[in-house]
Formats: C-alpha cells, sequence, structure tokens
C-alpha cells in the first residue's frame, strides 16, 4: 500500500506542483521521493512508501539497469511474480514484486502484460523509448487510481483525489477529476513538452471471466462438474489457496474480526496457513464495537475458537460523531452507507496504527456482493436477477465498499488484503449455476456456510450467523450506532434546507439530514466534485429510504443477541 502521483505537461513549476503529492503522505509513512524526467521538462513522479516487500530496493519510480528506458509508480502487491518469474525466466535484479511489470511488458506488451497480474495494482508506466504512458488498474479497482486530462493534454495521476484538486493548470474552466476504471489499462502518446494525447483505453479483465494468469496458478485445474460435494471442494481449495497467496509480507499481519461470518472464515483460514507457513508472531485480530454490541461478542467466541491475540477497540457514538469529518476527508466520497460502515473501521485502523505492529491487514471485504450475502437478496425475483445484481455490486465496489477499506486503512498507513476478490475465486464463484448461490432455507451465502461446515473452521453459531452490516452489529440491537449519529445530526441540518436540498445539491440530492450534513462536509472539501458518486448505495427489490438493513421488514436478528 503506497500513495503514487505523477503529471505529464504541467501548466506550473514543477517544485510548486508537488505540494499537492504531500496530501496523500499518510499511504506511505515510510519514504517519500520525488524525481523529474530526465528529458521531458514537465514530467515528474512523486511516489508515498510503505515497505512491505524488498526493503533495500522498494523506492519508486522502480527502474533497474536492463530497461532504462523504463520508469514504473505502482500501489499494490502482484501476488504471482515469482510463478511469473519462473515461468519466463526472467532475470531480476531485485525483489520487488512490482519488477515483473517491467518484464512483461517489455517481452508482451501492455494488455498481456496487465492481463498476467495477480493481485491488486493502480500503476503509471512511462517508456520514453516509444514516448508512450501507460495508466491500469486492478479488476475490482482494490487499489485506487484518479486521473485527470486537459484539452491541450496535460495528464496528473493520483492515488486519492485530493492529490489532484489543487493542481494548478491553464484551463480557464475545472478539469474532471475522474477515477480510473478497474479493469482496464490506457495508453497515452507523450510529445516532448510532456504533454499526451490518450490513444487507447481497454478492458484487460472482466470479473466473469476466469483470468488470463489462471494457466500459471499454483491451484491446478479443477474438476469442472457442478457436483454439489465437488463444488464445496473447489470452493475451499481455492478460498484457502486467495488466503496463502497474501501471506506475502516481510512486515507483520493481522486481521480485522468484526464477527461476521466472512471476517472469521479469513480469520480462522489466516490462522491455520501462518501455522503451517510457521510465522514467527502470534496473528493478532482486532474488532471494534460498544460492550454489548453483537460484532464485539460474536469476534470474542471466534478468537477464542481459533487462538488469536485478540484486540477489543471500544467504540462510542461520541466517538464516531467526532470522526465523521476526518472519515469523509480521507473517503472522498458522501454515501450514505459508506460513511457509517467506515467510521468504525477508520477508528479500528488507528488503533492498530498506535497500539500494535501490524501493518499487514486482512479484511472480509467483498463476500457479500460475491456470495449474495445482503439481506435484500431474500427479495430477488429470480435467482437470475440475483445474479445480474451480484455482478453488478462486483463492479462498483470501488465506489463503495472497496473504496471505504482501502481509504480507512490508509489513513493509517496499513496495507489491506482482501482474499474474497481474489480473481480466480471471484471467477469461479461466478461461473456456479444461478440457483446454487441465492440464499437457501431463509439463510443468505448457504453456499458458502455449507462449504465450510464440519469442519471446525469457526463455532458453527457463527458459521451460521446471520447478516448484521459493519456498522449496525458494532453497537447494540436496542440502538444502532446510525441512530445515535441522525439523531445527532438532527439539529445540524434544518427543515428550509432540507426543502431546498433539490436546488441546492441537484446531483444526487440528499434524501435525509444525516446525507444532507455529510454532503456539507464533503462540498467543504471537494467543492463542486459531487460527480464522483454516480448514485447512492440501497438494497434492491424492497421499498427501503434507507440503507441499514436493521430498516427492513426482513431483518431478523439472531434471537442470543
Amino acid at each position: 500500500m503506497c500513495g503514487i502521483w505523477a503529471l505529464f505537461g504541467s501548466d506550473e513549476c514543477l517544485s510548486v506542483q508537488c505540494t499537492n503529492a504531500m496530501k496523500i503522505a499518510h499511504r506511505g509513512p515510510d519514504a517519500f521521493r520525488f524525481e523529474n524526467v530526465n528529458g521531458f521538462t514537465n514530467c515528474c513522479f512523486g511516489f508515498h512508501r510503505l515497505a512491505i516487500v524488498d526493503q533495500l530496493y522498494g523506492m519508486q519510480p522502480l527502474r533497474i539497469k536492463k530497461f532504462p528506458f523504463l520508469w514504473l509508480c505502482y500501489n499494490g502487491e502482484i501476488y504471482n511474480h515469482h510463478t511469473l518469474q519462473k515461468q519466463f525466466a526472467f532475470d531480476h535484479q531485485t525483489k520487488v514484486d512490482g519488477e515483473i511489470l517491467l518484464h512483461l511488458y517489455d517481452r508482451f506488451g501492455i494488455q498481456k502484460m496487465a492481463s498476467l497480474l495477480d493481485g491488486v495494482f493502480a500503476f503509471i508506466l512511462l517508456d520514453t523509448a516509444t514516448n508512450k504512458v501507460f495508466l491500469g488498474r486492478d479488476t475490482y479497482g482494490v487499489r485506487p487510481l484518479f486521473r485527470f486530462l486537459t484539452d491541450d493534454g496535460f495528464l496528473a495521476v493520483c492515488s486519492e483525489a485530493k492529490g489532484l484538486i489543487d493542481i494548478t493548470h491553464a484551463m480557464d474552466t475545472s478539469v474532471k477529476i475522474v477515477p480510473f476504471l478497474p479493469g482496464h489499462f490506457e495508453v497515452f502518446d507523450l510529445k516532448l513538452n510532456g504533454k499526451v494525447r490518450s490513444i487507447q483505453m481497454e478492458r484487460f479483465h472482466c470479473c466473469t471471466k476466469e483470468p488470463a494468469h489462471a494457466i500459471y496458478d499454483l491451484v491446478e485445474r479443477l474438476p469442472t462438474s457442478f457436483d454439489e460435494e465437488t463444488v464445496k471442494s473447489n470452493i475451499r481449495t481455492l478460498f484457502e489457496s486467495a488466503v496463502r497467496k497474501r501471506l506475502m509480507a516481510s512486515r507483520r499481519i493481522g486481521c480485522l474480526l468484526s464477527g461476521g461470518l466472512d471476517s472469521s472464515l479469513v480469520a480462522a483460514t489466516l490462522l491455520k496457513l501462518a501455522k503451517e507457513e510457521k510465522l514467527q508472531y502470534p496473528i493478532q485480530t482486532f474488532s471494534i464495537g460498544s460492550e454489548d454490541s453483537p460484532d464485539i461478542i460474536a469476534a470474542r467466541k471466534v478468537s477464542a475458537h481459533i487462538g488469536s491475540e485478540h484486540h477489543e477497540v471500544n467504540f462510542s457514538a461520541e466517538e464516531g460523531i467526532q470522526a465523521v469529518e476526518d472519515v469523509i476527508f480521507h473517503l472522498e466520497t458522501y454515501d450514505i452507507t459508506t460513511i457509517r460502515a467506515s467510521v468504525g473501521m477508520y477508528l479500528v485502523s488507528k488503533y492498530i496504527r498506535e497500539k500494535s505492529d501490524s501493518v499487514v491487514i486482512f479484511s472480509g471485504e467483498g463476500s457479500d456482493e460475491l456470495t449474495q450475502g445482503y439481506i435484500y437478496f431474500h427479495k430477488a425475483p429470480t435467482p437470475k436477477a440475483a445474479s445480474e445484481d451480484s455482478v453488478r455490486l462486483m463492479k462498483e465496489l470501488y465506489l463503495f465498499d472497496v473504496l471505504r477499506a482501502d481509504r480507512t486503512t490508509a489513513a493509517h498507513g496499513l496495507e489491506l488484503r482482501v482474499p474474497f476478490l481474489d480473481h480466480r475465486f471471484t471467477a469461479y464463484y461466478l461461473s456456479l449455476p444461478e440457483d446454487m448461490r441465492t440464499p437457501k432455507h431463509g439463510v443468505e451465502k448457504h453456499l458458502l456456510r455449507d462449504s465450510f461446515k464440519d469442519l471446525n473452521l469457526i463455532p458453527d453459531e457463527i458459521l451460521w450467523r446471520r447478516k448484521e452490516a459493519f456498522s449496525d452489529g458494532m453497537t447494540s440491537v436496542k440502538k444502532s450506532w446510525y441512530i445515535s449519529l441522525q439523531e445527532h445530526l438532527e439539529s445540524m441540518v434544518n427543515d428550509d434546507q432540507m426543502e431546498k436540498a433539490h436546488k441546492t445539491f441537484p446531483h444526487n440530492p440528499p434524501p435525509t439530514k444525516e446525507a444532507y450534513y455529510f454532503r456539507q462536509v464533503f462540498e467543504k472539501h471537494y467543492p463542486g466534485r459531487a460527480e464522483w458518486l454516480s448514485h447512492y448505495w440501497m438494497p434492491r427489490w424492497t421499498n427501503a429510504t434507507d440503507p441499514s438493513a436493521r430498516t427492513l421488514a426482513i431483518y431478523n436478528p439472531d434471537k442470543e443477541q
């Protein structure tokens, strides 16, 4: 997890512009470099490093003797870099996982390079031999990337939008800053004055197709039968492989544990594999909640069962309310459910940074979208409709849950790893027959739960525990965190403002006072940038007016909570 920033064809002196790169310093607290590109007067790279792999040669822009014409700035981890190095007999000069991009690009070109990467990444690659600039981002956008391009060819790129909003340029009107589309790469022609022209934008992988790198995967070809036992065995094999490949780190690994199904499966598998790989330290798990919250109680049970070194972070509504503005600043969104859920994750990440030495943090993100885990999936009219909505959610992850997970951890210099979004695992799961993946017997994620039945990996009551949204499970069933938040914000926005909300904020007008307040804070930090969010996250097939599952008629928490 790092921060990358680059300018091509700057209209202003680079030393003035580079102060903008410091706005993402939190992403890489270990080191910073700012480097001009020789021969191109108005081009430069900025890089904030969080050292996870190769402490000695990991600084960027990454350049090696073999390819003096290539410059690489990337943020992410390439889990199959050793496999590809052996497969193609590349002669590596460093232990940096990102070096594989240079070799792949030189041998195969950008399209094949991007499609062979198994991992999460956002990259800026400069080829001064052909005068080309390339941008790319992983399939689900787990790693963030934003760009702006002026009409006269000034390109600015950054991990977070905040590093671009104050860049000076010669245009009279404000320039659109847009999130770079996941699963795509873009090619630019680079002129000698540093200006660029976009000549190609292409998708290299989509979530429903098996990725090109699967043929070199450590897991051999799986049985293709849709027999239930075979499917469940394949799910276990691929999930375990997803966790195993993410153990690649020279810094301490920990895990977020909410006590829900997803984070519990990740934590239990992580502990099992850490023993097998003989990691030299105990795995720490972290949960956040108020004393009587369902999450805290459930996480305690899981931790005791799997034997992790467990930490509990006490959460109060007052502390949450105080953190809201900082959270919105880091998120760069005003989506209601994203902000609610981010507060807890932001505070637990702050605790991890200050009170532990865990830096690489595993988490259960992506499972709900993949396995139809949201409670509203019980209301899906057909298995086909449910499957289509699952794919829609996967494609929109970079606007919602994945954005939350990246920004709340990156705010405190932590690196997040999300095994449920492993390419091979997601492609397999989405290839299964539609009716296999729907809720069964009134239980969502039935297939996933059933795949881990009778293994004693996690306690049975957790394996079959009903879905709780993270922002709900942190507080007691009697009073949700979002209710406390709404009550507090009631006095912050008046009825007159609400009546004019459609005129004040024509794009995505806020439906409630809570949403209005979030929008005000967002506009304070990012004025006129509302289009970064295309729509609010809301449940489907219900008459929901609030994204919380606790407001749905079909919500039914476990009785013992």
